[in-house]
């Protein structure tokens, strides 16, 4: 029995001691602490007010500046085409002949038909002195000189009217020639050689495309939205004269030349509440083609104070609200709501939120949250993302791993 008890005392006090130490091992730990983790590099962009252009993109077509419908003023037999298709014609260039035979034939007939005109008059006019001389001598009668005045009035009508007939005949004979009425392409024949022509029949079709018109439309809110702004004061309206026009492709590439901008139609089109509007642009190389699809850039007026983020400084939330992460006090992340609008380059415009002198986090705010350290610093967008600034996973070292 004193073996036994002395054995349990033996075994009750190295079990004491066992939990005293590992009391004290805990107690260590629980004021040592985990290391804590350093303020998450982050990069900021301080928000400023500065004027902004409100440039809008908007569908468009080419369309040429003057076309016209080649067509002959005298009905006939075509004889003879003389200009190549798809090429460049001036006004006035012959492109047509048509037989001018029978039309040389009339020019003949009121040649003729002139010249016996004169000679009545001719007769008719001594006639008339004659009798005067008589009356004078008082051995006619009146009436036998106002007869030979008539008949003398008579002849100088005929012969007026034969001039007439001469040059409408010799105008047609002049139409016989089929000229260009402007310069410009011409298209495709659509007449050949033997064909009977008439007035009504088109020949070719001449367009000219330097410079080209470009027809685009925007819908009215959008224009009522300038109009409203630019009375506020908001919105620096600009004249036409003023409003640059550029040309994006279809390919997505810009072309070379600006334009300007004419006018907008008076009038909304009833079935998609859209206003028409054109610009002029030069086409040189002839690039832009008439029916071409493109998009139009036009400057409308200039945004004054405009607050702008980078895009990728804008976060959605799960309400798909927009939100920025700011630079707080002692270099602590914070998160604002705000409302944006247009979008510019790679720019957004706030709207409501900001004021200007902000800090607002373009990149890092992927690994913060509300309220945690960072370490800001101003963002320059050439250079290389921060570890994880992106938000995307980065690859592990598989090997380095191993």
């Amino acid at each position: 029995m004193k073996s036994a008890s002395a054995k349990f005392i033996v075994l009750s006090s190295l079990l004491a001691l066992a939990t005293a130490c590992s009391d004290a091992g805990g107690q260590g730990q629980a004021q040592g602490g985990p290391p804590a983790m350093p303020p998450s590099p982050v990069s900021f962009v301080e928000t400023k007010a500065e004027s902004l252009p409100i440039t809008n993109e908007l569908p468009g077509r080419v369309a040429p500046t003057r076309i016209a419908e080649v067509r002959p003023r005298v009905s006939g037999i075509i004889v003879e085409r003389i200009f190549e298709q798809g090429s460049l014609v001036k006004a006035g260039d012959v492109l047509y002949r048509i037989d001018p035979a029978p039309f040389q034939v009339q020019v003949d007939s009121a040649k003729a038909t002139l010249q016996r005109a004169e000679a009545g008059q001719v007769q008719a006019r001594q006639t008339a002195d004659r009798q005067r001389e008589l009356r004078e001598r008082r051995i006619n009668s009146a009436s036998q000189e106002d007869s030979a005045v008539s008949a003398l009035a008579q002849a100088d009508a005929d012969v007026a009217a034969a001039r007439a007939s001469l040059a409408a005949a010799e105008l047609n004979l002049q139409y016989s020639e089929v000229k260009a009425p402007i310069a410009g392409r011409i298209g495709r024949a659509d007449i050949t050689e033997g064909a009977l022509v008439s007035s009504t029949d088109n020949l070719a079709t001449i367009q000219q495309f330097d410079p080209v018109y470009v027809d685009f439309t925007q819908s009215s809110n959008a224009l009522l939205s300038l109009k409203r702004a630019a009375e506020a004061g908001t919105v620096e309206s600009m004249s036409p004269t003023e409003a640059r026009v550029r040309i994006k492709l279809d390919d997505g590439s810009e072309y070379g030349s600006q334009g300007r901008f004419l006018f907008s139609e008076a009038t909304v089109d009833q079935t998609t509440g859209q206003v028409t509007l054109r610009a002029e642009v030069p086409n040189p190389k002839s690039d832009l083609l008439p029916g071409m699809y493109v998009r139009v850039l036009i400057e409308q007026g200039i945004e004054r104070n405009a607050i702008t983020v980078p895009q990728q400084a804008v976060q959605r939330d799960a309400g798909g609200n927009a939100q920025v992460y700011l630079v707080g006090a002692e270099n602590k992340a914070e998160i604002l709501p705000i409302r944006t609008g247009r979008t510019v380059d790679e720019r957004v415009v706030v709207t409501e939120g900001l004021k200007g002198g902000e800090k607002v986090i373009a990149e890092g705010f992927q690994k913060i949250r509300p309220g945690a350290p960072i370490n800001p610093s101003p963002w320059n967008p050439d250079a290389p993302p921060q570890q994880g600034g992106t938000g995307q996973d980065q690859p592990e070292n598989t090997a380095s791993a191993k």
